[in-house]
Protein backbone atom coordinates (compact mmCIF):
# COMPACT_ATOMS: atom_id res chain seq x y z
CA UNK A 1 0.00 0.00 0.00
CA UNK A 2 3.05 2.27 -0.59
CA UNK A 3 3.60 3.40 3.01
CA UNK A 4 -0.07 3.77 3.86
CA UNK A 5 -1.46 2.20 7.04
CA UNK A 6 -1.78 -1.57 6.71
CA UNK A 7 -4.24 -3.80 8.50
CA UNK A 8 -2.63 -6.24 10.93
CA UNK A 9 -3.85 -9.56 9.60
CA UNK A 10 -2.38 -11.59 12.45
CA UNK A 11 -4.22 -9.44 14.95
CA UNK A 12 -7.45 -9.87 12.99
CA UNK A 13 -7.03 -13.64 12.79
CA UNK A 14 -6.43 -13.78 16.53
CA UNK A 15 -9.54 -11.71 17.17
CA UNK A 16 -11.57 -14.18 15.10
CA UNK A 17 -10.13 -17.07 17.10
CA UNK A 18 -10.82 -15.34 20.42
CA UNK A 19 -14.45 -14.61 19.55
CA UNK A 20 -14.95 -18.14 18.18
CA UNK A 21 -14.16 -19.44 21.65
CA UNK A 22 -17.28 -17.71 23.00
CA UNK A 23 -20.07 -20.22 22.46
CA UNK A 24 -17.71 -22.70 20.79
CA UNK A 25 -19.21 -26.05 19.78
CA UNK A 26 -17.42 -29.40 19.77
CA UNK A 27 -17.48 -29.51 15.98
CA UNK A 28 -15.59 -26.24 15.67
CA UNK A 29 -18.54 -23.93 15.16
CA UNK A 30 -20.33 -21.39 17.35
CA UNK A 31 -23.60 -21.34 19.26
CA UNK A 32 -23.95 -17.66 20.19
CA UNK A 33 -27.61 -16.87 19.71
CA UNK A 34 -28.95 -13.36 20.03
CA UNK A 35 -29.28 -11.85 23.52
CA UNK A 36 -27.95 -15.02 25.15
CA UNK A 37 -25.21 -15.13 27.81
CA UNK A 38 -22.77 -16.05 25.04
CA UNK A 39 -23.86 -13.06 22.96
CA UNK A 40 -23.42 -10.82 26.00
CA UNK A 41 -19.92 -12.22 26.55
CA UNK A 42 -18.93 -11.44 22.96
CA UNK A 43 -20.29 -7.91 23.30
CA UNK A 44 -18.34 -7.50 26.55
CA UNK A 45 -15.09 -8.56 24.87
CA UNK A 46 -15.61 -6.15 21.97
CA UNK A 47 -16.31 -3.27 24.35
CA UNK A 48 -13.21 -4.01 26.41
CA UNK A 49 -11.10 -3.99 23.24
CA UNK A 50 -12.69 -0.69 22.21
CA UNK A 51 -12.06 1.04 25.54
CA UNK A 52 -8.47 -0.20 25.51
CA UNK A 53 -7.96 1.73 22.26
CA UNK A 54 -9.66 4.88 23.49
CA UNK A 55 -12.81 4.58 21.36
CA UNK A 56 -16.26 5.75 22.44
CA UNK A 57 -18.92 3.08 22.98
CA UNK A 58 -22.68 3.33 23.10
CA UNK A 59 -25.70 1.13 22.46
CA UNK A 60 -29.26 1.86 21.48
CA UNK A 61 -32.48 0.60 22.98
CA UNK A 62 -32.55 -2.55 20.81
CA UNK A 63 -28.94 -3.30 21.92
CA UNK A 64 -27.24 -2.44 18.65
CA UNK A 65 -23.65 -1.80 19.78
CA UNK A 66 -21.62 1.12 18.35
CA UNK A 67 -17.90 1.87 18.63
CA UNK A 68 -16.89 5.34 17.45
CA UNK A 69 -13.57 6.78 16.33
CA UNK A 70 -13.89 10.53 15.94
CA UNK A 71 -13.17 12.38 12.73
CA UNK A 72 -11.96 15.92 12.16
CA UNK A 73 -15.51 17.26 11.90
CA UNK A 74 -17.84 15.76 14.55
CA UNK A 75 -20.84 17.48 12.95
CA UNK A 76 -20.66 15.21 9.89
CA UNK A 77 -22.66 11.98 9.82
CA UNK A 78 -20.33 9.02 10.40
CA UNK A 79 -19.39 6.22 8.05
CA UNK A 80 -20.83 3.03 9.52
CA UNK A 81 -19.14 -0.35 9.06
CA UNK A 82 -19.79 -3.71 10.70
CA UNK A 83 -22.10 -6.70 10.81
CA UNK A 84 -23.29 -8.89 13.72
CA UNK A 85 -21.98 -11.25 16.41
CA UNK A 86 -24.97 -13.56 16.95
CA UNK A 87 -25.01 -16.99 15.31
CA UNK A 88 -27.17 -19.93 14.40
CA UNK A 89 -27.41 -22.74 17.02
CA UNK A 90 -24.81 -24.71 15.05
CA UNK A 91 -23.31 -21.82 13.15
CA UNK A 92 -19.84 -21.09 11.87
CA UNK A 93 -17.24 -18.74 13.31
CA UNK A 94 -17.22 -16.33 10.34
CA UNK A 95 -20.87 -15.50 9.58
CA UNK A 96 -21.32 -12.00 10.98
CA UNK A 97 -18.27 -12.01 13.23
CA UNK A 98 -15.91 -11.65 10.27
CA UNK A 99 -17.61 -8.41 9.22
CA UNK A 100 -17.72 -6.98 12.74
CA UNK A 101 -14.09 -7.82 13.53
CA UNK A 102 -12.81 -6.69 10.13
CA UNK A 103 -14.53 -3.37 10.79
CA UNK A 104 -12.91 -3.13 14.22
CA UNK A 105 -9.55 -3.84 12.60
CA UNK A 106 -10.12 -0.79 10.38
CA UNK A 107 -10.45 1.38 13.49
CA UNK A 108 -7.38 -0.17 15.09
CA UNK A 109 -5.32 0.34 11.95
CA UNK A 110 -6.27 4.01 11.81
CA UNK A 111 -5.49 4.36 15.51
CA UNK A 112 -2.09 2.72 15.09
CA UNK A 113 -1.24 5.22 12.34
CA UNK A 114 -2.62 8.24 14.16
CA UNK A 115 -4.57 8.96 10.99
CA UNK A 116 -7.32 11.57 10.77
CA UNK A 117 -10.49 11.16 8.71
CA UNK A 118 -12.93 13.93 7.93
CA UNK A 119 -15.88 11.94 9.21
CA UNK A 120 -16.13 9.79 12.28
CA UNK A 121 -16.14 6.06 11.63
CA UNK A 122 -18.40 3.82 13.68
CA UNK A 123 -18.30 0.05 13.97
CA UNK A 124 -21.67 -1.53 14.60
CA UNK A 125 -22.69 -4.97 15.79
CA UNK A 126 -26.37 -5.35 14.93
CA UNK A 127 -28.71 -7.20 17.28
CA UNK A 128 -30.32 -10.49 16.26
CA UNK A 129 -29.41 -10.64 12.59
CA UNK A 130 -29.88 -14.40 12.46
CA UNK A 131 -33.35 -14.67 13.98
CA UNK A 132 -32.57 -18.19 15.21
CA UNK A 133 -33.64 -17.55 18.80
CA UNK A 134 -36.07 -14.64 18.35
CA UNK A 135 -38.12 -13.86 15.23
CA UNK A 136 -37.65 -11.81 13.10
CA UNK A 137 -34.05 -11.74 12.00
CA UNK A 138 -32.33 -8.40 11.30
CA UNK A 139 -34.29 -7.06 14.25
CA UNK A 140 -31.68 -4.50 15.26
CA UNK A 141 -31.25 -2.97 11.83
CA UNK A 142 -35.01 -2.97 11.25
CA UNK A 143 -35.58 -0.96 14.43
CA UNK A 144 -32.66 1.34 13.55
CA UNK A 145 -34.21 2.36 10.22
CA UNK A 146 -37.82 2.43 11.45
CA UNK A 147 -38.87 -0.72 9.61
CA UNK A 148 -39.79 -2.51 12.83
CA UNK A 149 -41.36 -1.52 16.14
CA UNK A 150 -39.57 -2.89 19.19
CA UNK A 151 -42.70 -2.53 21.34
CA UNK A 152 -44.40 -5.14 19.17
CA UNK A 153 -41.65 -7.68 19.85
CA UNK A 154 -40.97 -7.39 23.58
CA UNK A 155 -43.43 -10.17 24.43
CA UNK A 156 -41.99 -12.49 21.77
CA UNK A 157 -40.89 -15.85 23.15
CA UNK A 158 -37.68 -17.35 21.89
CA UNK A 159 -37.06 -20.90 20.79
CA UNK A 160 -36.03 -21.61 24.40
CA UNK A 161 -39.12 -19.93 25.89
CA UNK A 162 -37.30 -16.79 27.01
CA UNK A 163 -39.11 -13.46 26.72
CA UNK A 164 -37.36 -11.05 24.37
CA UNK A 165 -37.99 -8.03 26.59
CA UNK A 166 -36.28 -9.72 29.54
CA UNK A 167 -33.26 -10.84 27.53
CA UNK A 168 -32.93 -7.44 25.91
CA UNK A 169 -32.94 -5.72 29.31
CA UNK A 170 -30.31 -8.15 30.61
CA UNK A 171 -28.14 -7.51 27.58
CA UNK A 172 -28.32 -3.74 27.92
CA UNK A 173 -27.61 -3.82 31.66
CA UNK A 174 -24.60 -6.11 31.11
CA UNK A 175 -22.75 -3.09 29.65
CA UNK A 176 -23.48 -0.31 32.17
CA UNK A 177 -20.51 1.73 30.93
CA UNK A 178 -22.09 2.04 27.46
CA UNK A 179 -24.56 4.92 27.15
CA UNK A 180 -28.00 3.89 25.87
CA UNK A 181 -29.45 6.09 23.12
CA UNK A 182 -32.67 5.93 21.09
CA UNK A 183 -32.38 3.80 17.96
CA UNK A 184 -31.59 5.54 14.70
CA UNK A 185 -29.14 8.30 13.78
CA UNK A 186 -27.78 9.88 10.61
CA UNK A 187 -25.31 7.77 8.63
CA UNK A 188 -23.32 8.98 5.62
CA UNK A 189 -22.74 5.45 4.28
CA UNK A 190 -22.80 1.82 5.43
CA UNK A 191 -20.50 -0.97 4.28
CA UNK A 192 -20.71 -4.58 5.46
CA UNK A 193 -18.18 -7.35 4.89
CA UNK A 194 -19.67 -10.84 4.87
CA UNK A 195 -18.91 -14.32 3.66
CA UNK A 196 -20.66 -15.08 0.40
CA UNK A 197 -22.59 -18.08 1.79
CA UNK A 198 -22.54 -19.50 -1.73
CA UNK A 199 -20.07 -21.15 -4.11
CA UNK A 200 -19.71 -18.57 -6.89
CA UNK A 201 -16.58 -16.66 -5.80
CA UNK A 202 -14.70 -19.85 -4.98
CA UNK A 203 -15.72 -21.45 -8.27
CA UNK A 204 -14.64 -18.39 -10.25
CA UNK A 205 -11.45 -17.99 -8.17
CA UNK A 206 -12.30 -14.33 -7.49
CA UNK A 207 -11.53 -13.03 -3.97
CA UNK A 208 -14.05 -10.18 -3.75
CA UNK A 209 -17.73 -9.96 -4.58
CA UNK A 210 -19.04 -6.41 -4.91
CA UNK A 211 -22.65 -6.75 -3.86
CA UNK A 212 -25.03 -4.51 -5.80
CA UNK A 213 -28.24 -5.57 -4.08
CA UNK A 214 -30.23 -8.22 -2.25
CA UNK A 215 -32.91 -10.33 -3.84
CA UNK A 216 -36.47 -10.08 -2.59
CA UNK A 217 -38.00 -12.83 -0.49
CA UNK A 218 -41.52 -14.10 0.11
CA UNK A 219 -42.48 -16.87 2.53
CA UNK A 220 -45.77 -18.62 1.90
CA UNK A 221 -47.51 -21.15 4.12
CA UNK A 222 -49.68 -23.51 2.09
CA UNK A 223 -52.22 -25.84 3.70
CA UNK A 224 -53.86 -28.60 1.64
CA UNK A 225 -56.97 -29.90 3.39
CA UNK A 226 -58.65 -33.18 2.46
CA UNK A 227 -60.30 -35.98 4.39
CA UNK A 228 -58.72 -38.57 6.63
CA UNK A 229 -59.58 -42.11 5.56
CA UNK A 230 -58.33 -45.68 5.86
CA UNK A 231 -55.27 -46.29 3.70
CA UNK A 232 -56.29 -49.87 2.89
CA UNK A 233 -59.98 -49.58 2.19
CA UNK A 234 -60.39 -46.27 0.31
CA UNK A 235 -60.27 -46.51 -3.53
CA UNK A 236 -58.69 -43.73 -5.56
CA UNK A 237 -61.99 -42.21 -6.69
CA UNK A 238 -63.08 -41.76 -3.06
CA UNK A 239 -59.86 -40.17 -1.83
CA UNK A 240 -59.52 -36.51 -0.90
CA UNK A 241 -55.78 -36.70 -0.52
CA UNK A 242 -53.91 -33.51 0.46
CA UNK A 243 -50.55 -35.29 0.41
CA UNK A 244 -50.98 -36.21 -3.24
CA UNK A 245 -51.92 -32.60 -3.97
CA UNK A 246 -48.89 -31.25 -2.09
CA UNK A 247 -46.51 -33.67 -3.79
CA UNK A 248 -47.85 -32.83 -7.24
CA UNK A 249 -47.59 -29.07 -6.60
CA UNK A 250 -44.01 -29.38 -5.35
CA UNK A 251 -42.90 -31.37 -8.38
CA UNK A 252 -44.53 -28.98 -10.83
CA UNK A 253 -42.98 -25.95 -9.15
CA UNK A 254 -39.51 -27.50 -8.97
CA UNK A 255 -39.71 -28.30 -12.67
CA UNK A 256 -41.05 -24.88 -13.66
CA UNK A 257 -39.44 -22.12 -11.61
CA UNK A 258 -35.67 -22.46 -11.26
CA UNK A 259 -34.95 -24.25 -14.56
CA UNK A 260 -36.61 -21.37 -16.41
CA UNK A 261 -34.78 -18.55 -14.60
CA UNK A 262 -31.25 -18.89 -13.15
CA UNK A 263 -31.91 -15.95 -10.82
CA UNK A 264 -35.01 -17.53 -9.26
CA UNK A 265 -34.97 -19.53 -6.03
CA UNK A 266 -37.75 -21.78 -4.72
CA UNK A 267 -37.49 -23.94 -1.61
CA UNK A 268 -40.00 -26.07 0.27
CA UNK A 269 -38.35 -26.16 3.67
CA UNK A 270 -40.94 -27.42 6.14
CA UNK A 271 -43.86 -29.85 6.00
CA UNK A 272 -46.35 -30.99 8.64
CA UNK A 273 -48.80 -33.86 8.14
CA UNK A 274 -51.98 -34.56 10.11
CA UNK A 275 -52.78 -37.01 11.60
CA UNK A 276 -49.35 -38.38 10.60
CA UNK A 277 -50.19 -42.06 10.79
CA UNK A 278 -48.77 -44.68 8.45
CA UNK A 279 -52.14 -46.19 7.58
CA UNK A 280 -54.28 -43.05 7.36
CA UNK A 281 -54.74 -40.80 4.33
CA UNK A 282 -53.85 -37.37 5.74
CA UNK A 283 -56.51 -34.79 6.49
CA UNK A 284 -54.11 -31.83 6.22
CA UNK A 285 -50.66 -31.17 4.82
CA UNK A 286 -49.03 -27.82 5.56
CA UNK A 287 -45.80 -26.72 3.91
CA UNK A 288 -43.70 -23.60 3.54
CA UNK A 289 -42.50 -22.12 0.26
CA UNK A 290 -39.54 -19.73 0.21
CA UNK A 291 -39.28 -17.81 -3.07
CA UNK A 292 -36.58 -15.26 -4.01
CA UNK A 293 -35.62 -13.09 -6.96
CA UNK A 294 -33.71 -9.80 -7.42
CA UNK A 295 -36.49 -8.32 -9.59
CA UNK A 296 -39.79 -7.37 -7.97
CA UNK A 297 -41.93 -8.15 -11.03
CA UNK A 298 -40.36 -11.58 -11.41
CA UNK A 299 -40.88 -12.29 -7.72
CA UNK A 300 -44.57 -11.42 -8.03
CA UNK A 301 -44.84 -13.68 -11.07
CA UNK A 302 -43.30 -16.59 -9.16
CA UNK A 303 -45.71 -16.03 -6.28
CA UNK A 304 -48.65 -16.13 -8.70
CA UNK A 305 -47.31 -19.35 -10.26
CA UNK A 306 -46.99 -20.97 -6.82
CA UNK A 307 -50.59 -20.10 -5.98
CA UNK A 308 -51.89 -21.32 -9.35
CA UNK A 309 -50.07 -24.66 -9.19
CA UNK A 310 -51.21 -25.28 -5.61
CA UNK A 311 -54.85 -24.54 -6.41
CA UNK A 312 -54.72 -26.67 -9.53
CA UNK A 313 -53.18 -29.64 -7.68
CA UNK A 314 -55.71 -29.33 -4.85
CA UNK A 315 -58.61 -29.40 -7.30
CA UNK A 316 -57.29 -32.52 -9.03
CA UNK A 317 -57.10 -34.35 -5.71
CA UNK A 318 -60.46 -33.16 -4.37
CA UNK A 319 -58.83 -31.06 -1.64
CA UNK A 320 -59.07 -27.47 -0.51
CA UNK A 321 -56.04 -25.20 -0.27
CA UNK A 322 -55.31 -22.16 1.89
CA UNK A 323 -52.34 -19.89 1.18
CA UNK A 324 -51.04 -17.35 3.67
CA UNK A 325 -48.13 -14.96 3.14
CA UNK A 326 -45.85 -15.04 6.20
CA UNK A 327 -43.04 -12.74 5.04
CA UNK A 328 -42.70 -10.26 2.21
CA UNK A 329 -39.48 -8.36 1.62
CA UNK A 330 -38.93 -6.40 -1.57
CA UNK A 331 -35.59 -6.61 -3.41
CA UNK A 332 -33.01 -4.03 -2.41
CA UNK A 333 -30.64 -2.14 -4.70
CA UNK A 334 -27.41 -0.78 -3.27
CA UNK A 335 -25.94 2.66 -3.87
CA UNK A 336 -23.93 3.10 -7.08
CA UNK A 337 -21.38 5.42 -5.46
CA UNK A 338 -20.59 3.01 -2.62
CA UNK A 339 -20.38 0.12 -5.10
CA UNK A 340 -17.95 2.23 -7.13
CA UNK A 341 -15.88 2.98 -4.00
CA UNK A 342 -15.47 -0.74 -3.37
CA UNK A 343 -14.53 -1.40 -6.98
CA UNK A 344 -12.04 1.48 -6.90
CA UNK A 345 -10.46 -0.04 -3.80
CA UNK A 346 -10.15 -3.38 -5.58
CA UNK A 347 -8.60 -1.73 -8.63
CA UNK A 348 -6.17 0.25 -6.51
CA UNK A 349 -4.94 -2.87 -4.75
CA UNK A 350 -4.93 -5.00 -7.89
CA UNK A 351 -7.60 -7.34 -6.50
CA UNK A 352 -9.98 -9.11 -8.86
CA UNK A 353 -13.67 -8.60 -8.16
CA UNK A 354 -17.07 -9.32 -9.63
CA UNK A 355 -20.48 -7.79 -9.14
CA UNK A 356 -23.13 -10.01 -7.60
CA UNK A 357 -26.54 -9.98 -5.94
CA UNK A 358 -26.90 -11.43 -2.46
CA UNK A 359 -29.18 -14.43 -2.23
CA UNK A 360 -29.52 -14.03 1.54
CA UNK A 361 -30.79 -10.91 3.24
CA UNK A 362 -28.53 -8.98 5.60
CA UNK A 363 -28.67 -5.92 7.83
CA UNK A 364 -27.29 -3.96 4.87
CA UNK A 365 -30.61 -4.45 3.08
CA UNK A 366 -32.41 -2.41 5.74
CA UNK A 367 -29.63 0.19 6.06
CA UNK A 368 -29.95 0.84 2.33
CA UNK A 369 -33.34 2.41 3.06
CA UNK A 370 -31.76 5.30 4.99
CA UNK A 371 -28.14 5.56 3.81
CA UNK A 372 -25.94 4.80 0.78
CA UNK A 373 -25.00 1.15 1.28
CA UNK A 374 -23.15 -1.75 -0.30
CA UNK A 375 -21.55 -5.02 0.74
CA UNK A 376 -18.24 -6.82 0.25
CA UNK A 377 -18.35 -10.60 -0.07
CA UNK A 378 -15.41 -12.94 0.46
CA UNK A 379 -15.40 -16.63 -0.58
CA UNK A 380 -16.22 -19.40 1.85
CA UNK A 381 -15.13 -22.96 1.19
CA UNK A 382 -17.74 -24.93 -0.71
CA UNK A 383 -20.24 -22.13 -0.18
CA UNK A 384 -21.04 -23.69 3.20
CA UNK A 385 -22.57 -21.42 5.84
CA UNK A 386 -24.95 -21.69 8.81
CA UNK A 387 -22.86 -24.76 9.50
CA UNK A 388 -20.04 -25.58 11.90
CA UNK A 389 -17.89 -26.51 8.89
CA UNK A 390 -17.95 -22.91 7.60
CA UNK A 391 -14.43 -21.85 6.59
CA UNK A 392 -12.72 -18.79 5.12
CA UNK A 393 -9.05 -18.89 4.09
CA UNK A 394 -6.68 -16.48 5.85
CA UNK A 395 -5.72 -14.78 2.59
CA UNK A 396 -9.37 -14.03 1.82
CA UNK A 397 -9.90 -12.63 5.31
CA UNK A 398 -6.94 -10.31 4.72
CA UNK A 399 -8.09 -9.21 1.28
CA UNK A 400 -11.60 -8.50 2.52
CA UNK A 401 -10.28 -6.39 5.40
CA UNK A 402 -7.92 -4.46 3.11
CA UNK A 403 -10.75 -3.66 0.70
CA UNK A 404 -12.96 -2.57 3.60
CA UNK A 405 -10.17 -0.33 4.91
CA UNK A 406 -9.60 1.38 1.57
CA UNK A 407 -13.33 1.78 0.96
CA UNK A 408 -13.93 3.21 4.43
CA UNK A 409 -11.24 5.87 4.28
CA UNK A 410 -12.42 6.88 0.81
CA UNK A 411 -15.94 7.37 2.19
CA UNK A 412 -14.76 9.03 5.41
CA UNK A 413 -12.82 11.90 3.85
CA UNK A 414 -10.07 13.21 1.60
CA UNK A 415 -7.19 10.72 1.86
CA UNK A 416 -4.59 13.06 0.33
CA UNK A 417 -5.15 15.90 2.80
CA UNK A 418 -5.13 13.57 5.80
CA UNK A 419 -2.01 11.56 5.09
CA UNK A 420 -3.77 8.37 4.09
Amino acid sequence: MNGKPMIDVQRLLQRITDFAAIGATRAGGVNRQALSPEDRAARRLLVELAFARGFRVYQDDVANLFIRREGRDPSLAPVLIGSHLDSQPTGGRFDGALGTLSAFEVLETLQDAGAVTERAIEVVSWTNEEGSRFFPGCMGSMVFVGAGDLSNWRETRGADGARLGDELAATLSALPEAEVRPAGHSVSAFVEVHIEQGPVLEREEIPIGVVTGVQGTKWLEVSFVGEAAHAGTTPLEFRKDPMAAAAEAIVRLQEAIMPADPLARLTVGRMAVEPSSINVIPSRVTLTVDIRHPEEDALASIEARVEAECRSAAARHLSDVYIEKRFDMAPGKFDAAVVAAIENACEGLGVASMRMVSGAFHDALFLSRVAPTAMIFVPCRGGISHNEAEFVADENIEIGARILFETTIALAGDKASRGL
